[in-house]
């Protein structure tokens, strides 16, 4: 079954030929450029990627117009800072296509202590446990690697445009009914600077967007 996988890009020109290059056959990249500045957007369309651009500033802006272009049956979100490997996807998509989920979360696992500062590991510990206690599903990482069925993820509506995307999801997907799980990914350390979790700003940015995100839904 093929599987649409959308790829949030901002100033990721470095990062994209390993990225892309590790994509497993049946996956289509659908890189959506968020404002690059480096030349993101010409390398990712040399390498064979479906670019779209999204103006609007903020990676739930990025995530769902990539959603809105996606038309295969299944669709897969991916960071594209090669901090995850895109061969991997199988192992994300699998229960899927066994019919025994509805919406899987990639945990990562770091390869090397460097991988996953701990002010973002603490942050990341945090949201994952009022997810477990919102949802009751089983949880230990809010997962950037993740897939869900294409129509099924569109007809729940998400509304955050920021950094509350991927917990609006959970959480919608959770009041829904839908069965959640998570497999074990890689992580290793990502391909140049940080916009995020490598920095304490970007991960309170980040933690404060889905604070609210909680704070409306839970």
């Amino acid at each position: 079954m093929d599987v649409d996988v959308i790829l949030p890009v901002l100033d990721e020109a470095a990062a994209l030929p390993y990225v892309l290059g590790r994509m497993p056959d049946g996956y289509h990249p659908i890189v959506v450029d968020n404002g690059s500045t480096d030349g993101s957007a010409a390398v990712a369309r040399d390498l064979g990627a479906t670019v779209v651009r999204e103006p609007r500033r903020g990676f739930g802006a990025a995530c769902a117009t990539g959603l809105a272009h996606a038309t295969a049956p299944l669709i897969a979100f991916c960071d594209a800072d090669a901090s995850l490997d895109p061969a991997q996807l199988p192992l994300v998509t699998a229960p899927l296509l066994q019919d025994a989920a509805d919406l899987v979360l990639g945990a990562r696992r770091p390869t090397t202590r460097s991988a996953w500062p701990t002010h973002a590991r603490l942050a990341n510990r945090y949201l994952a446990s009022r997810l477990r206690r919102s949802t009751g599903a089983t949880l230990t990482d809010l997962g950037p690697m993740r897939a869900a069925r294409t129509h099924d993820l569109a007809a729940l509506a998400l509304e955050d445009r920021r950094f509350g995307w991927p917990l609006e999801m959970v959480l919608r997907a959770g009041r829904a009914g839908w069965r959640i799980t998570e497999v074990d990914v890689d992580y290793r350390p990502r391909t140049g600077r940080s916009k995020v979790t490598g920095t304490v700003r970007g991960t309170a940015r980040a933690v404060r967007d889905m604070q609210r995100v909680l704070a409306q839904l839970s």
